[in-house]
Order: C-alpha cells, then sequence, then structure tokens
C-alpha cells in the first residue's frame, strides 16, 4: 500500500463522517424549524467534491507525496475541525437557516465570514500538490470558485434577511 493510498483513504473517510455528521445536525435543525435555503444548487457542490476525490483516486494513489504541501493540508484540517467545533451542532454541508438564531461570532468566525469554503478552497488545491498535480488542482480550484461565488451569494441573502 502506498502512502497516497493512506491519504487519500483519510481524506475519504473523513468525508463520509462529515456528511454523517451533516446530515445528523441537518435533521437536528429542520426539526427546531429551521430551513433549507440554495437546495437546487447543493448537487452540484456534492458532484464537484465527489469528482475531485475520485480523479485524485485515480491519478495519485501511486504518485509520490510531496511532505511540505501534504504539512499545509494537515494544516488546514486542522482549520476545518476548529470551523465544524465552532459551529457545533449548526454546521452541515447545506445552507440551513434557524430562524431568530444569531449568527455565529466566534472562533475562526471573528476573522471571516466564511472559514469552511476559505478551507475546503484552499484544501481543493493543496491536496493536488502534495501529489504533483498542479494543473489537477488549479482546475477543481476554479470550478470550486464558479460554485462558491453562487453559494455565498445565495447564504449571504439567507442569513442577512
Amino acid at each position: 500500500m502506498t502512502f497516497a493510498i493512506l491519504i487519500l483513504g483519510f481524506v475519504t473517510l473523513q468525508r463520509l463522517g462529515e456528511l454523517v455528521l451533516a446530515q445528523r445536525n441537518t435533521a437536528r435543525l429542520r426539526a427546531q424549524g429551521a430551513q433549507e435555503v440554495g437546495a437546487a444548487h447543493y448537487p452540484l457542490i456534492v458532484a464537484l467534491h465527489a469528482a475531485w476525490l475520485a480523479g485524485l483516486w485515480a491519478l495519485a494513489w501511486d504518485l509520490p507525496v510531496n511532505f511540505l504541501w501534504l504539512g499545509l493540508f494537515i494544516l488546514l484540517q486542522a482549520a476545518r475541525v476548529w470551523v465544524i467545533a465552532t459551529l457545533g451542532e449548526r454546521w452541515t454541508t447545506r445552507i440551513i437557516v434557524l430562524p431568530g438564531a444569531p449568527l455565529v461570532a466566534r472562533g475562526p468566525y471573528r476573522f471571516v465570514s466564511h472559514p469552511n469554503y476559505c478551507v475546503v478552497a484552499a484544501e481543493i488545491l493543496v491536496l493536488p500538490l502534495a501529489f504533483g498535480l498542479l494543473w489537477y488542482g488549479l482546475v477543481f480550484t476554479v470550478l470550486n470558485g464558479l460554485i462558491l461565488w453562487l453559494r455565498i451569494r445565495t447564504e449571504s441573502a439567507a442569513l442577512h434577511l
């Protein structure tokens, strides 16, 4: 088994675990009266992330790993955990608005309006760089940027109603 397979396996299991957590949190929020906004573009986000990860499995499973880029990716995982921990039960992969709930203004949200999207955007570029796949990281960074443009506009409008 290559080191690249271990890394890709970790990222895959992490993302699957996060989907389970997100579904649990989404159901809990909906039971409290929360509403989803922007559901129409959610399948695009899922497809993009699934394609990114599947492509990495296809291209990088046997490639050498650049430990400098891997180190940056590990730091991004710490930032990811910080975001998820800060939002707690309000963290989800969908745009779920709980009426009357104040915006979170602690943790990374003290510094950036959308820290999760910053982390994800960086991950989409950095992990391919860890495998020497600059072109791959750039293609998915552009595609992710297009979807994030729509998502951030939708989320910002929903949260500032």
